[in-house]
């Protein structure tokens, strides 16, 4: 495990794969940790630098008082990549993880040779729910919302056919902090790229997964505003498809990429 302090806030990160190799950076969604993208980094750490991490209010990472703004996972994400002397890499992020790259393209485009957003918007959801949310978090904590949340993360078939892996599931859920999950709620309820993500002049591959209660596809087809952008559904996948079907979402990052010649 590797630690890393930024701006005071201590991120836990995880780099594999040859040095020098092209870079792939993961972002985790709400409520989980790097550990979603272990599949998928599986698949590539042969030949690419990955680097995965627990955004702040997660995993192993610290979870800083007061809410937080996108600025705050922005600066976290640049100052980890300047910390591990990375100046260019496709970023790949899920949910709030894919908001973050999202902003990320817009604040330092040179950075991102590529995006990669799975499940995400440019918006998600509105104030009310993330209000609700975060007072649920902050009073009782979140065991009330985990049925909830599994039902909107997972298909009916995963969730039917693979019952200790959605009980796995669930309790990292569980363990998240619930402090760091109702700050990073304000992320979402705060955040609206809408009338700049158009203005991203990285090539995005943008994937939706057809049994998403959480992102449903027309959501998610909110990124195709982005110019150079390409659209795909995995279809029986629900909010997280690192983990439904990862080998299927690696098969796609990598035409992707090959597309671009990257790698």
């Amino acid at each position: 495990m590797s630690f890393v302090r930024i701006n005071s806030t201590l991120l836990h990160y995880r780099l594999s794969g040859p040095e020098g190799a092209p870079t792939l950076v993961f972002v985790n969604s709400l409520g989980t940790d790097a550990r979603i993208w272990d599949a998928v980094i599986a698949a590539f750490a042969d030949r690419y630098r990955c680097l995965s991490y627990d955004k702040r209010g997660h995993g192993l990472s610290d979870a800083p008082a007061g809410e937080y703004a996108l600025d705050d996972h922005l600066e976290d994400l640049s100052g980890l990549l300047d910390q591990l002397n990375i100046d260019r890499a496709v970023v790949i992020g899920v949910s709030i993880g894919g908001l973050i790259a999202q902003g990320f393209a817009l604040r330092a485009p040179e950075r991102v040779a590529r995006l990669v957003l799975c499940c995400t918007a440019p918006r998600m959801g509105d104030t009310a729910m993330w209000a609700a949310r975060i007072e649920t978090a902050r009073s009782q904590g979140l065991e009330p919302m985990a049925d909830p949340v599994m039902e909107r993360w997972f298909s009916p078939d995963f969730r039917q056919h693979r019952p200790d892996e959605l009980a796995g599931w669930r309790n990292l859920f569980l363990r998240t902090n619930p402090i760091g999950y109702a700050n990073t709620c304000a992320t979402l309820r705060d955040t609206d790229l809408t009338l700049r993500i158009g203005d991203i002049p990285v090539p995005a591959l943008i994937v939706a997964g057809d049994a998403d209660l959480a992102a449903p596809v027309d959501l998610v087809r909110n990124c195709s505003a982005i110019p150079h952008s390409r659209f795909e559904i995995l279809e029986g996948v629900g909010h997280i498809p690192s983990i439904e079907q990862p080998a299927r979402l690696a098969d796609m990052i990598e035409a992707f990429l090959k597309e671009a010649a990257y790698g």
